[in-house]
């Protein structure tokens, strides 16, 4: 039997004790006090009533207690169901009618939103106090001696909400097996971690950032854990911490590469996914910062690597930069037509994947389950995707994304794509509209460091698409509208559209 995420934790505080685990700011704990931490907090939270498998959500910013929280839910073998603190009320609103929690646990800053969720709900609302300061909390007096529960490893650790690009909400349940195997595939697809390495978190740690503590603590090293991501002092911190990988969505790259300012020494790696890279962006980092870089490909459902861009795979004129990199070793992908058999080698198809990584069903969602599994036990992505002819994996677009104007199907990443590659464009976005001849009608959204007009834009896009493939409108945009993680959400921009036509 494989570990358990449970007996990881317990494995990495046993064995580096008193060497540092964590710094926020200027706090530090080492392995031994975020153990005991988490045994304190495990031990509230079962004086609390939480019982094992019982759903705990948890509205807590990035600070000095995330870490010690996630393995406390473990040892309490609760649920964790992740709240993103940018959300509005409504939406925490409609992610705990799905989840029925038994208890909010919450930053103080938020403590007004949890309390409030906790009334509407009937629920506890227990408030993390903003640092380490010694007053009475209501975890302080409990023994910091682990509970050692019996745990199986199909007990589900989280539930994890995801829109993905659809709108429709959405809860991936991984196990304690799975959530380890997601260890597994960072340290042997990722980065393998010395003890002296040290990761940089300052996107959320409920999304993917999170999934690199475990690898980082098995193998002693640190995480350094940011309020929130701030371009203008993003390497400062890198290099205040001796931070040696960090970890990026390619928005906050961009927002770098638009700063100005660039990796200092003790950074050798940058670990990039979540949403695709644009090729000019892609190129402009490695051009001021070197091969440092590694992409990932994975979904909520699978995390974290599918599919790995290695640092050797970015140099060379001839690097497959608009790859997201070949099949990772603990992985097996497929691509299928609508009826779920395989398609022809290089034609376009769905991405299926297997491996132990796999999450364990949507919660309460079991038509979603039935629709989204092959019967060989594959999953569906709902990204499109091709290989080439030296098995790199290709991502062509989202299913719901794909463009159908006057009988041709385009592929909006791909017209995007050619959008960044002009100076003036910052950002890109391209949608479908209704539209009486085509049927569908390309519409592109852009962000601008500088005006060009229209027929400019047509012009630099015909010399690198197809006819039909040319936006027939531009809409100039100061922002793009996007998910916490730094997709665009296309179904926005479909929806404004929609109402204005």
């Amino acid at each position: 039997m494989a570990a358990l995420t449970v007996d990881l934790v317990r494995r990495g505080a046993c064995r580096w004790g008193d060497r540092t685990a964590v710094e926020y700011g200027d706090t530090s704990l080492s392995f031994t006090e975020v153990d005991l931490l988490s045994n304190r907090l495990a031990q509230a939270m079962i004086a609390a009533g939480i019982v094992p498998q019982d759903r705990v959500a948890l509205l807590v910013e990035n600070g000095p207690f995330s870490i010690p929280l996630d393995f406390a839910c473990l040892k309490a073998r609760a649920v964790r169901v992740p709240l993103n603190a940018r959300l509005a009320e409504a939406e925490h609103t409609a992610m705990l009618e799905q989840a029925r929690p038994k208890a909010i646990i919450a930053s103080e800053v938020l403590r007004e939103r949890a309390e409030s969720l906790g009334h509407t709900f009937g629920m506890h609302a227990l408030i993390l106090p903003e640092a380490f300061d010694g007053q009475a909390q209501w975890f302080s007096g409990a023994s910091d001696t682990d509970p050692m529960l019996d745990t199986p490893p199909d007990d589900i650790v989280l539930a994890l909400f995801t829109s993905g690009t659809t709108g429709t909400l959405k809860a991936a349940q991984h196990t304690q097996a799975s959530y380890a195997a997601i260890c597994t595939n960072i340290l042997a697809n990722l980065c393998s971690p010395a003890r002296d390495d040290a990761m940089l978190h300052a996107a959320s740690l409920i999304h993917a950032s999170g999934t690199f503590v475990l690898p980082f603590w098995i193998n002693g090293g640190r995480s350094i854990v940011l309020p929130g991501f701030d371009p203008s002092t993003y390497w400062d911190e890198a290099r205040r911490h001796g931070a040696t990988h960090v970890n990026l969505v390619p928005t906050m790259l961009q927002m770098l590469l638009e700063n100005g300012s660039h990796a200092p020494d003790c950074v050798r790696s940058v670990i990039y996914g979540a949403s695709p890279m644009p090729r000019p962006v892609i190129t402009a980092a490695i051009e001021r910062m070197g091969p440092i870089f590694t992409q990932y490909y994975g979904q909520t459902e699978a995390p974290l690597a599918l599919a790995v861009l290695n640092a050797e795979d970015h140099l060379g004129s001839d690097a497959p930069l608009g790859s997201c990199g070949q099949v990772s070793v603990d992985v097996a992908i497929k691509l299928v037509d609508e009826r779920g058999a395989s398609v022809a080698t290089g034609d376009i198809g769905e991405i299926a994947v297997a491996g132990p990584m796999l999450h364990a069903g949507y919660l309460g969602a079991p038509d979603l389950d039935r629709e989204t599994r092959l019967p060989d036990g594959y999953m569906r992505t709902r990204d499109l995707g091709r290989f080439d002819e030296h098995a790199f994996l290709h991502l062509v677009d989202r299913t719901s994304d794909m463009i159908v104007s006057g009988g041709y199907n385009i592929y909006p990443r791909e017209v995007e794509d050619a959008l960044l590659s002009h100076p003036s464009v910052i950002e890109a976005a391209v949608v479908g509209i209704p539209d009486d001849k085509w049927v569908e009608a390309v519409c592109a959204c852009i962000v601008l460091r500088e005006e060009i007009s229209d027929e400019a834009l047509k012009s630099h896009l015909r010399g690198r698409l197809a006819s039909y493939k040319v936006p027939k409108r531009f809409e100039r945009t100061d922002t793009l509208p996007k998910s916490p993680v730094g997709k665009i959400l296309r179904r926005v921009l479909r929806e404004r559209f929609v109402v204005a036509s």
